[in-house]
């Protein structure tokens, strides 16, 4: 049975992730398949924390191999804010253009050398037998104003180091080698494979 669950519910988060396992040929479900798992509390430290909890919780009811991922947007200049509050930094519920809009209001009289930021991801992968923890780290900087109308989160306002374009004005398929998620996905892949293959 080639079933991974992804311990989520975030549909942008979903569709990112089926695209960069696409060629894992397995059958990727979500936490919007199942009706019986309650909201997991994010109430960790740390990426590390959340995307732990997540990933026992909820192999704890599907008993099936399971793949959590936290992560956010860390600048420089704010202490790594807002870190593992990035997702409701405007409060809840979660928006987007509030979070962006928070964000750019803190930093704006911040010059251009100091806008320094990076994306990271922490995934893990949970079996009956393993917990394995992947990095993915993205740095660039945060730009004054939104741009573009693709990705999700904070992706209009980061534009990678090396590119012109930011997360949102990038075709997917550039996005999705470069990016933080991309890269901690990248790295857990072959623990993914290797499990997979032995069943």
């Amino acid at each position: 049975m080639r079933k991974l669950i992804l311990a989520t519910r975030n549909l942008d988060k979903v569709k990112e992730i089926k695209e960069i396992l696409g060629d894992l040929n397995l059958e990727i479900l979500d936490l919007n398949n199942y009706s019986n798992i309650p909201e997991i509390v994010e109430d960790g430290e740390t990426f590390e924390d959340n995307a732990i909890k997540k990933a026992r919780e909820v192999f704890k009811i599907v008993k099936l191999p399971v793949l959590s991922d936290d992560s956010g947007l860390e600048v420089e200049i704010l202490n790594n804010q807002p870190g593992i509050r990035s997702a409701r930094f405007a409060g809840e519920p979660t928006n987007y253009t509030k979070n962006n809009e928070k964000l750019l209001k803190m930093l704006d009289n911040v010059p251009d050398e100091f806008r320094k930021a990076q994306f990271r991801c922490i995934v893990v992968f949970k079996t009956k037998n393993e917990e394995i923890l992947a990095e993915g780290i993205c740095k660039g900087r945060i730009l004054r104003q939104m741009r573009g109308s693709g990705g999700f989160g904070y992706d209009p306002l980061f534009i990678p180091d090396g590119y012109e374009q930011t997360y949102a004005e990038m075709p997917q398929e550039v996005k999705n080698k470069i990016s933080h998620r991309a890269i901690a996905l990248k790295n857990i892949k072959p623990f993914i494979l290797e499990y997979f293959d032995k069943i």
